[in-house]
């Protein structure tokens, strides 16, 4: 295992490719000098277009009070001086190419025109985007056809949307949406009963329902159990599907996984015996394309750290550049005692175990009771291949244990570059341990930790974002700590009035608040509304989080998906804001698309990049030509 000093050094040639990938060439590397030079054109080869998807412009127009504030993405491998000719029902609107924030407000324009926009490389236009999708009322609802409800064991349920993800299902360009739907009488794993199946359904922005798999009987509901993963696995510029069946699962074309009149239920609803399954299924049909054995099984179920199927059922999921080039999937089961991740490829129609993880096994002792709710996914130590971020411990890319910090179990996990002015990435994570801090910020490299905040409590929430202004770099807040902390973990100011999400909503480069339906810019003197969702609902219960948010189209802010209150469609809400802001579109670094994959994860987090983004707006803004 390479020493903490030399994975700090790659952290740093790490910290310096990810600002280059913004735009190869554009940004100059921080910290670190000429050794830098291969590994930003490997990087810059491999990663520029995170997930080997060849995205539209995201062309948006959203009502507002002012007129239709029009929206597109800046790509990576867009020239710095690329200017934009817009575009209104077939008109240029546009006197002089537009060479700064890629948005602009056309006052008094009709709710419903259409917008197309053209970049300009030396004087000359390029071909135009598709049509703009219109947000006439500042959202644009996308129509879901929701299942019938039914009985088990006694228990009548209805169905809500919850959790989504998003990708190129067809290879157009277009993120289409992948949702499950959870039954209304679903458990978390400490609870008995029965539930109803958990149906998963993929959906174009027009409402078009593509497939629709039933995991059936053998796969309980609930938060911790079904982590789905939307991702071009095998590089076909169409995205697969990929979550854990079992016996009675049917495919998106009504094929049968297993024996599907295997009932493995046992009287409490816990379903602790049958086979357990991976599969990968296709993005345009939701066919089942191939099926393993679920890795690692479920063994004796004491084994995990109860006998009634509470702690043996805890999956997470995710997917990471793990070779540095191409995607794997990434599984795991319990995180409170025993620990086990594995690592998927997906090539050539076949799934292959990559590697596996057990902290049971010989040497990996201190990697027992580390992981979260939820896990991100991060190149760590700076050498061009992912980590996955268990929470309080980090396994390399090769499968071997990179750190274990003791902090043990927690609910919320942030992994960012949230101190720009020091080298490579920061991971902040909140605990529930008795003899563990309640807030703690580390090294991402070697989860050294660089502040501690404290002990003895249930910390349940916190965050980790640049919100304020008012101090350099993010700003740390949670439940049982006082105050919002800077970068060095003091006291700056009065505490956000939520800790749950965080959005890119307004036109600067602080990061707004997002919880429940609602949008707050932070101030010292208290929060300010921005937006108030009306006729939707969040998830999750008490979590509060929405279907689904990130930069999913338009310019680099980001959406927020939440399902309306009769579950008949999913609205999308996209910022009214004017910006001066140009950056190329978040979905093209690889840490944040890759975020929005594991977004849907037990208690979701919301995505972070691998850079500051004021850093990244300031030094972009100030090498525009």
């Amino acid at each position: 295992m390479p020493s903490p000093a030399t994975r700090r050094h790659r952290t740093a040639v790490g910290a310096a490719v990810a600002a280059l990938v913004l735009w190869p060439g554009l940004l100059a590397p921080a910290n670190v000098g000429a050794a830098t030079a291969t590994a930003t054109a490997t990087a810059n080869a491999a990663t520029a277009d995170a997930a080997g998807e060849s995205p539209d412009r995201g062309l948006v127009s959203v009502g507002a009070p002012d007129g239709n504030l029009v929206s597109w993405r800046l790509l990576s491998d867009d020239d710095p001086a690329t200017g934009f000719n817009v575009y209104r029902d077939g008109d240029l609107i546009t006197p002089e190419p537009l060479d700064g924030a890629t948005s602009h407000l056309d006052p008094g324009a009709p709710a419903d025109a259409v917008y197309t926009v053209a970049p300009v490389v030396d004087g000359v236009e390029q071909s135009g985007s598709d049509p703009s999708l219109a947000f006439a009322d500042g959202h644009l609802d996308v129509p879901l056809d929701r299942p019938a409800g039914g009985s088990v064991n006694g228990s009548d349920y209805t169905y809500s949307a919850n959790d989504a993800s998003v990708g190129d299902l067809d290879g157009d360009g277009r993120y289409e949406i992948v949702l499950k739907w959870d039954p209304s009488n679903a458990r978390d794993n400490s609870q008995s009963g029965h539930t109803g199946p958990v149906l998963i359904d993929a959906y174009t922005l027009d409402g078009t329902r593509l497939w629709r798999i039933d995991l059936g009987a053998n796969i309980r509901a609930g938060a911790h159990y079904t982590q789905f993963q939307v991702y071009d696995y095998d590089g076909d510029g169409r995205a697969e599907v990929a979550m854990k069946t079992a016996d009675g699962t049917r495919d998106g074309e009504g094929a049968v996984i297993g024996d599907a009149g295997a009932d493995h239920r046992n009287g409490s609803g816990y379903v602790l015996a049958g086979p357990e399954y991976l599969t990968v299924f296709e993005g345009t049909t939701g066919r089942a394309l191939d099926t393993a054995d679920y890795v690692p099984a479920r063994g004796r179920v004491a084994d995990w750290g109860d006998d009634y199927g509470n702690r043996v059922d805890r999956f997470l999921a995710g997917t990471a550049y793990l070779d540095g080039e191409r995607p794997s999937m990434v599984f795991s089961r319990g995180y409170y005692t025993r620990a086990v991740v594995a690592a998927w490829d997906f090539r050539g129609g076949e799934l292959s175990l990559r590697w596996v993880f057990d902290s049971d096994d010989s040497g990996n002792g201190a990697y027992a009771g580390q992981g979260f709710h939820s896990l991100s996914v991060a190149d760590a130590d700076g050498d061009g291949r992912d980590e996955v971020m268990f929470g309080a411990a980090a396994i390399d890319d090769d499968g071997t244990g990179l750190w274990a910090s003791g902090r043990g179990h927690g609910d919320a996990l942030h992994v960012g570059d949230f101190v720009p002015g020091r080298p490579g990435l920061e991971v902040y994570g909140v605990g529930e341990n008795s003899g563990a801090p309640d807030a703690w910020l580390a090294d991402a490299a070697t989860g050294e930790a660089l502040w501690t905040l404290g002990s003895g409590n249930d910390n349940g929430r916190g965050v980790a974002g640049d919100v304020w202004a008012g101090s350099p770099g993010a700003e740390f807040w949670s439940s049982s700590v006082p105050g919002l902390r800077d970068t060095s973990g003091a006291d700056v100011g009065r505490k956000p009035g939520s800790a749950n999400f965080l959005v890119w909503w307004d036109g600067d480069t602080a990061r707004d608040l997002l919880d429940g339906t609602h949008i707050d810019r932070y101030d010292p003197a208290g929060d300010v509304r921005l937006l108030t969702g009306q006729g939707v609902a969040s998830n999750n219960g008490t979590k509060a989080t929405p279907v689904l948010s990130g930069d999913i189209l338009g310019d680099w802010r980001e959406e927020v998906v939440w399902r309306t209150s009769d579950d008949s469609a999913l609205r999308i809400h996209s910022t009214p804001h004017t910006t001066d802001v140009r950056l190329p579109a978040l979905v093209q670094d690889r840490q944040y698309r890759l975020a929005l994959a594991w977004q849907n994860t037990a208690y979701n987090q919301p995505p972070h990049p691998s850079f500051d983004l004021a850093a990244a707006a300031a030094t972009a803004d100030a090498a525009r030509p």
